[in-house]
């Protein structure tokens, strides 16, 4: 008799797959309602910016042929903005690509990998895919406790996952505690830095982490241009590591990971910096009405650095995501992180913003 899960991998075997949400047209079908708001996914809620949108026409013409496999372009243009070698620069379908291959790259089943409770779920998953051991650290105060980070690393330790800001908590690390941290993790230890959030966070607190890469081998930084660069759907991101750790990552990399039109709109949203501007500022006039509301109905949040605020609404957080929906208001339970009592929701349009906050005052009174 066939049994496929007799002949996957033990790690594969007991993954619990990741949660999507339903497309919201199936969404609207199933409720009966029109114009429900996604904030769900920490999307950027401006679509694509005019720039990349007319660079996406330009490509089309030439889709009947591969991708440049070396994405030599987009490299070339990383590498000058931010002062890099292309030879130190993993391209990805998505930065959630890019761990993985870390991951792969790295690890094997006779490993552990150290991540922080409340941390992205992606961590646990590739961990526990491959068969290493995934060791969960305490949070403390909703964020990476990095002085227990460090006390758990063990000979057996291969890889640790930081998340900054993190995500779904948006907790921040500063520079001086970074730093601190990355310079007393042993050389054979791989610290992934996942700076999914980076644009968002205020230009004075952002820490010089490719600048570290020179200064510590083992320090892999990851990022992406699915938040602030508005290519979600297009799936573009990039680790940035020494030479010879991205000469093994590209070995395992899958030879077109990324497409034509993800590599073509993540070439000119680089340059579109008035895009990138006006993002981070409809995102931080829309925290500032979700801080608003939260203060105003003396409902608890996690003070966030990336393009969400997580609220504490009470056990019955679960059925208040569900109440949400009939109001056509799509969030994030986050009880799958071990936050029960918590919605993640992201940061919209104003309008999209006070639909959630209208919904929210009807339902909690």
């Amino acid at each position: 008799m066939f049994d496929a899960k007799q002949l996957a991998n033990q790690g594969v075997r007991n993954l619990q797959p990741y949660q999507a949400g339903k497309p919201i047209e199936e969404l609207e079908r199933e409720l009966g309602i029109q114009g429900i708001v996604k904030l769900a996914s920490n999307e950027n809620p401006l679509g694509l910016s005019s720039k990349v949108r007319a660079a996406l026409q330009e490509t089309l013409s030439g889709l009947a042929r591969y991708p440049d496999a070396n994405g030599f372009y987009l490299k070339s243009k990383l590498a000058k903005k931010f002062s890099l070698e292309t030879a130190q620069i993993t391209l990805g379908n998505g930065s959630n690509d890019v761990l993985e291959l870390v991951a792969r790259t790295f690890v094997n089943a006779g490993h552990e990998v150290i991540f922080s409770q409340h941390a992205f779920v992606v961590y646990p998953l590739v961990t526990q895919a491959i068969g290493a051991r995934g060791i969960a650290v305490a949070a403390k105060d909703y964020g990476h406790d990095l002085d227990a980070m460090l006390a758990a690393i063990t000979d057996k330790t291969r890889m640790i996952f930081v998340a900054n800001p993190n995500n779904p908590t948006g907790t921040f690390l500063s520079t001086e505690a970074l730093q601190s941290f990355i310079s007393q993790v042993p050389p054979k230890v791989l610290i992934i830095l996942d700076e999914a959030y980076s644009e968002y966070v205020a230009e004075h607190e952002r820490s010089p982490s490719f600048e570290w890469v020179a200064q510590h081998p083992n320090l892999i930084v990851t990022r992406t241009f699915s938040k602030a660069y508005g290519l979600a759907g297009l799936r573009a991101g990039y680790a940035v590591s020494h030479p010879d750790v991205a000469d093994l990552m590209n070995r395992a990399r899958q030879p077109f990971n990324m497409n034509s039109l993800s590599l073509r709109a993540a070439e000119v949203a680089l340059d579109d910096t008035d895009y990138l501007q006006q993002s981070v500022a409809v995102n931080a006039a829309g925290m500032e009405q979700l801080i608003e509301f939260c203060e105003s109905t003396k409902l608890n949040y996690i003070p966030s650095h990336g393009n969400f605020l997580t609220i504490e609404v009470g056990d019955n957080a679960g059925e208040l995501y569900q109440q949400l929906l009939h109001e056509g208001v799509i969030v994030r339970p986050v009880a799958g992180y071990e936050l029960p009592r918590h919605l993640r929701v992201s940061i919209g349009l104003p309008e999209e913003n006070e639909a959630f906050i209208r919904a929210m005052r009807k339902l909690i009174g």
